[in-house]
């Protein structure tokens, strides 16, 4: 049976932990994987791998961390948190938004100045 410790865990930590799950799932997509796959290579249920994702505090460290580490083996907690990860700097530069057209020579002399 399954035991409900959310009313012992501050909100801080809640706070902590969808991040925690926001940066997961921006890992997934910064290399282009699909979840299904990547529980499967987990040996985790897709639900299970959604509440990773969704930053659910009932996850344990040991689901998180094989999630983690079949998406990039290399990669430490701390690194994701911090961002220092580049398929996390390749999905926010995939984001970011792109010229339709090159800029002409007089709008690069503006630029200059």
């Amino acid at each position: 049976m399954k035991r409900d410790e959310s009313p012992l865990l501050p909100l801080s930590r809640f706070t902590e932990a969808k991040q925690l799950g926001a940066r997961i799932t921006q890992l997934r997509q910064g290399l282009r994987l699909r979840q299904a796959e990547v529980a499967a290579r987990a040996g985790l249920s897709r639900g299970t791998a959604i509440l990773i994702e969704k930053g659910d505090p009932g996850r344990t460290l040991t689901q998180i961390l094989r999630y983690v580490h079949v998406l990039a083996p290399e990669v430490t907690l701390q690194a994701l948190l911090a961002g220092d990860v580049p398929a996390l700097i390749a999905l926010h530069a995939r984001k970011l938004p792109q010229r339709i057209r090159s800029a002409s020579k007089a709008e690069l002399r503006e630029l200059d100045f």
